[in-house]
């Protein structure tokens, strides 16, 4: 589609403008030009709203997909034209894109929205306002440090991924092992250095977290986990034991913090995000979405933020059905939010992927390949519940298990629905 990003708004105000149930003209804005924002106005659209719809973004593009910023894109493999989220454009959305615009403060006592251009009342809001990368703790925090989290990360760290180049990445979670695999593919010399005992320890739990260890080992990647930093500059980077990597380029994914400064004082709940109950409403009229929000989800007993592409999408569908309740005066009608979370990581050649939760769980069991094949399948047990289903390079039967751990089925169905044989290499 044709990128957008040299106006600062892209307003198509054709098309019927009216009422959500009630005969009322309403105005939803939805902060937050991404993934999330974007699918919540499809899901409004969608579900009947046609009252006025702004969405406000503090970017000056279009919506387009992070994801493959820090693999396909960042490689040079993919052009910008395969990252916009809505190649047939806007306008039967007919929705009020603010480009380039800063939501400033919110007044959730008035509803009023203040931004870097002027106030927008509003009757309905969409919080989805995403994160951003965390940043080293000062003194260590260098402002030569490459991210990636926006398109223009991705660009400026692409030119500098040149063949024999050194990389030094702090950070092996998603975000800097996969820099680490697409810098590596370039042929750059890398070096990953992680605080944690492994990588994806979290996520994955240890024995599968040394799987993925692994693969970097294998792929001509060093991989210094365990470890603490002492010293940066803009070239290298210092341990408490004493080592130094020197570096061309120095790449910091220690993780993300939800963008809720600017909400401070709003009369929201804020903590680890924007705090909503299990229907994602944040307040009366307002519900919260993506990386942002934080939820209970009573499928895992846990609340929790999922900052996850698959997260994003669903969310954002939720969301809006939440936020169409309260404004038709029937917020009872709201549902809980239950998702198994999904996630992927494409790493070298391998594609890595999950559904579930890990926490506390009892067993994992490779049912399928080996660890060393390069392909597995693993499922994981809590109680007497499968809980998690982990693939290594094995995307089909990975997703047969969405149903199963929807559905809370047992260990034993679990075992039994294993779809492929249990031969190593299979």
């Amino acid at each position: 589609m044709p990128d957008p990003s040299h106006h600062d708004r892209v307003t198509n105000t054709s098309g019927a403008v009216g009422s959500v149930g009630d005969g009322e003209r309403k105005h939803v804005v939805i902060v937050g030009a991404s993934l999330a924002g974007l699918r919540s106005a499809e899901a409004l659209r969608a579900h009947g709203f046609v009252g006025r719809l702004t969405i406000v973004g503090d970017e000056g593009s279009a919506p387009y997909d992070r994801p493959p910023l820090s693999k396909q894109y960042l490689s040079g493999a993919w052009g910008e034209e395969k990252l916009w989220l809505r190649a047939r454009g806007f306008d039967e959305l007919n929705l009020d894109l603010q480009l380039n615009v800063r939501a400033e403060s919110l007044d959730v006592a008035s509803l009023a929205l203040s931004t870097s251009t002027g106030d927008i009342a509003f009757d309905g809001l969409v919080i989805a306002t995403g994160a951003r990368p965390r940043r080293l703790p000062e003194p260590l925090d260098h402002g030569d440090h490459a991210v990636v989290r926006t398109k223009a990360h991705s660009d400026e760290l692409r030119d500098k991924l040149r063949d024999g180049a050194k990389v030094v990445v702090i950070g092996a979670g998603f975000i800097g092992a996969e820099v680490a695999a697409t810098a590596r593919c370039r042929g750059c010399e890398v070096t990953i250095l992680e605080a944690a005992p492994l990588p994806l320890e979290r996520q994955l739990g240890p024995d599968m977290a040394g799987v993925c260890a692994g693969l970097h080992e294998r792929n001509g990647v060093t991989l210094h986990t365990g470890v603490t930093i002492v010293a940066t500059t803009a070239k290298s980077v210092t341990l408490a034991d004493g080592r130094s990597f020197a570096a061309d380029v120095v790449v910091v994914g220690v993780g993300v913090q939800p963008n809720i400064e600017w909400l401070q004082g709003s009369g929201l709940t804020l903590g680890n995000g924007i705090e909503c109950d299990e229907t994602c409403r944040a307040a009366p009229s307002i519900v919260a979405v993506g990386d942002v929000a934080c939820w209970p989800n009573a499928r895992y007993d846990e609340r929790a933020r999922v900052e996850h592409w698959t997260n994003a999408a669903e969310m954002a569908e939720h969301g809006a059905a939440t936020l169409l309740a309260d404004l038709n005066g029937t917020p009872e009608a709201a549902l809980s939010y239950m998702p198994v979370p999904y996630f992927w990581s494409d790493q070298y050649a391998t594609k890595i992927q999950f559904l579930g939760r890990v926490g506390g769980f009892d067993e994992v069991r490779v049912v399928a390949g080996a660890a060393d094949s390069g392909k597995l399948l693993a499922l994981y047990r809590r109680g007497d519940r499968v809980v998690g289903a982990l693939g290594l390079s094995m995307p089909r039967h990975v997703m047969a298990y969405r149903r199963l751990l929807l559905e809370n089925a047992s260990w034993r169905e679990a075992l039994a629905s294993v779809p492929v044989a249990k031969a190593p290499g299979a």
